[in-house]
């Protein structure tokens, strides 16, 4: 199963843009098996699920209330929940760990990425870590 989420970030400056990276998370392995960056529109979540890799293609996912997921998902796999049910609750947690670890991703921070290549860069240096911590922990 596959929980999908967005964490909000800034590129160039807080009122210049703001950024939503989009994930989804095995939540047998705690991976994150796909992202995507983008806005917080239909079009960004499916191009995360475009981003999945096959194996995961028809696998059930769990998402929170955003409309978006309804859209981008089948309604055969896809589930919205309310986040008091748990669902994304491994998603979540993912968020608050790469949050402790890239400044770039925190609230209230003068850390930012002025360009969104190294953002990316950033990010996948950095989820890619959290992927091989996962990886020696099973």
């Amino acid at each position: 199963m596959l929980e999908c989420d967005e964490l909000w970030s800034f590129i160039g400056s807080k009122t210049q843009g703001e950024c939503w990276l989009w994930i989804a998370l095995c939540r047998r392995t705690r991976q994150v098996v796909a992202y995507m960056l983008g806005d917080r529109s239909e079009e960004s979540a499916r191009w995360l699920r475009k981003c999945l890799p096959k194996e995961y293609a028809c696998r059930a996912t769990r998402s929170d209330q955003w409309l978006s997921y309804a859209a981008a998902f089948p309604k055969r796999t896809h589930r919205l929940c309310f986040k008091s049910e748990g669902e994304t609750a491994h998603a979540e947690r993912s968020f608050c760990t790469l949050r402790q670890r890239v400044a770039r991703l925190v609230r209230k921070t003068l850390s930012f990425s002025k360009r969104f290549e190294r953002h990316e860069l950033w990010l996948r240096l950095a989820l890619t870590q959290y992927n091989l911590g996962w990886l020696h922990q099973l």
